[in-house]
């Protein structure tokens, strides 16, 4: 998803799938997320807060309408939320997921999207370094042009148990630089890190998560070389806005 050169960072909206409802995400403490209170939907059911989303942040003319997906249940090790996902594209036919659902390998991609039917055409597998199992991994993965690879971290420290970080030439075409502990904390976007891993791909197509809090944090960001950055709690709060 390159921008053109200069053009504003693409704003892509998140939701946190816990339990079959949508969970406001603060500094990845996955315990101790609630359902979500927002402005934008009454409650806290996926698609109403997807459709919300969408009207907070629409895409671009001629650009598809992409929403970020984390499966909570399937990241921490349970069952991926295979109903939900598979209302939130039939609730929207024009809609892309990119869906981090705690996938290993792409063995476990192929297995969600067999089980969701037709629609899964309509994902992009987000591997979380957090969960991607190993370097074998990582290669096959780079194979497939949809894939985005999220290199995590939390508190300055990846979370890479398979290497991925220090192997820049098997990222895939799109990387998100995902930095847990700004998630929801209101503490600015972590550019630093941001502009670092950047400068070791800088061909890739790059996606920022966490801290964008206003305009002003999305222009710095759009400086910083990002395509695109994840956003879910600026939106609720109405913090940052498009109308």
């Amino acid at each position: 998803m390159p921008s053109p050169r200069n053009a504003p960072a693409q704003v892509i909206p998140v939701v946190d799938l816990m339990h079959g409802q949508v969970v406001r995400g603060v500094r990845g403490e996955r315990h101790a997320y609630r359902p979500i209170v927002s402005r934008l939907a009454d409650g806290s059911a996926p698609c109403d807060i997807a459709r919300g989303l969408r009207a907070a942040a629409p895409p671009a003319p001629g650009r598809q309408p992409v929403l970020y997906v984390a499966d909570l249940d399937a990241i921490q090790g349970g069952a991926a939320q295979v109903g939900v996902l598979a209302d939130l594209l039939q609730a929207q036919p024009d809609l892309c997921l990119w869906l981090d659902a705690g996938f290993a390998e792409p063995a476990a991609v192929r297995a969600l999207r067999a089980a969701i039917g037709p629609a899964a055409t309509r994902i992009r597998p987000v591997y979380g370094s957090e969960s991607l199992a190993s370097a074998a991994a990582l290669d096959e993965l780079a194979q497939d042009p949809e894939a985005i690879l999220s290199l995590d971290t939390r508190l300055a420290c990846p979370l890479d148990p398979s290497g991925s970080w220090q192997r820049p030439q098997a990222w895939p075409r799109t990387v998100i630089v995902m930095t847990l502990d700004r998630v929801g904390a209101g503490t600015g976007p972590d550019l630093d890190t941001f502009v670092r891993l950047r400068a070791m791909a800088p061909d890739r197509s790059w996606i920022g998560a966490g801290g964008v809090r206003d305009a002003a944090d999305l222009r710095a960001a759009t400086a910083g070389g990002a395509a695109g950055w994840l956003v879910a709690s600026a939106l609720h709060d109405g913090t940052l806005h498009f109308t």
